[in-house]
């Protein structure tokens, strides 16, 4: 009996033995991992006044004065960064063409600057050749979209250069700038557009472009054929015939690959005698109000129908 209790009493001492041993190994744990934040606590302090970099409290409220389109418009990647720029002095508030003029006074006011006469820019589009004076060569049929029927042979298009009329600009356009027409052409409103770009993106011809409002003279074709081997396919192409480049100024239009090509470094000497004797219309003049003018000997386009297939040669 004496030595079951012996026993009995030194298991016990054994057991306590390690739950102290436990409880000590424990301890140490929490008090390790206690001074470990401490220390991670006490470096990101520290990391942080060395680190940090001030931004000005400006830019937040800049910000809230902007649409927040984020259209890239005005040549920055967004809102934000415009807005940084803004504050540093680095950008003009009339830059940003989607707000209106009263609120980019607002942001100027608020940065105590003065609000330059920035010109707008709008899209242009370098095709007018819709389905009453453009042939088809094939019947396109598929995903109802440009991109796609690009890849299809070009799109089924007598003119390789030619809208294909599906209106991937008017989806992608914000704004509402852009519908189609009934012929099947894109038509700009220039009082809504933002010169933002999405359309010249998209377009997988490349027919448009962004051009100051006051570039008013326009060729609406890039087809790169000549003579009547361009009206063939399309009836209000560019034949290169050149009249164009004859009445006007010296300098200010050439014929370059077949196609008539303004100079707008000359935009001061552009006038509407330059579109007076384009015989398809395929150069015109673009009034403020958007207004598109042809010349006294363009043909006049009455049809309203598709074209449809080529004719034979």
């Amino acid at each position: 009996m004496f030595i079951a209790a012996a026993l009995a009493g030194r298991c016990g001492a054994e057991r306590r033995r390690r739950i102290d041993l436990s409880m000590a190994t424990i301890l140490t744990a929490v008090g390790f991992m206690a001074a470990l934040g401490l220390l991670l606590a006490l470096l990101l302090v520290i990391a942080n006044k060395r680190l940090y970099v001030f931004e000005d409290p400006r830019i937040d409220q800049v910000e809230d004065l902007l649409p927040k389109a984020n259209c890239g418009a005005c040549g920055e990647a967004g809102c934000r960064p415009f807005a940084e720029k803004l504050v540093k002095g680095e950008i003009d508030p009339a830059r940003c063409s989607v707000n209106s003029k009263s609120m980019n006074q607002v942001i100027a006011d608020f940065l105590g600057v003065a609000l330059s006469a920035h010109e707008r820019w709008v899209a242009r589009l370098a095709c007018d050749g819709g389905g009453n004076v453009a042939y088809l060569r094939a019947h396109y049929s598929g995903l109802p979209s440009c991109r796609a029927a690009a890849l299809v042979s070009g799109g089924g298009r007598g003119c390789t250069w030619g809208c294909l009329g599906f209106g991937d600009c008017e989806i992608v356009c914000d704004f509402g700038a852009i519908y189609m027409n009934r012929q099947g052409i894109p038509v700009v409103i220039e009082d809504k557009c933002t010169a933002c770009g999405e359309c010249v993106t998209v377009c997988p011809k490349d027919l448009f472009e962004l051009h100051p409002v006051s570039h008013r003279l326009w060729v609406a074709c890039k087809n790169l054929e000549f003579g009547d081997q361009a009206e063939h396919h399309c009836e209000v192409a560019c034949t290169a015939c050149g009249r164009c480049a004859q009445d006007s100024p010296e300098g200010l239009i050439q014929i370059k690959d077949n196609l008539a090509v303004i100079d707008y470094s000359n935009n001061a000497l552009a006038s509407k005698v330059a579109i007076e004797r384009c015989p398809t219309g395929a150069i015109v003049w673009l009034e403020a109000d958007g207004t598109v003018v042809k010349g006294r000997d363009a043909r006049k386009v009455l049809r309203k129908g598709t074209k449809g297939a080529l004719p034979a040669v």
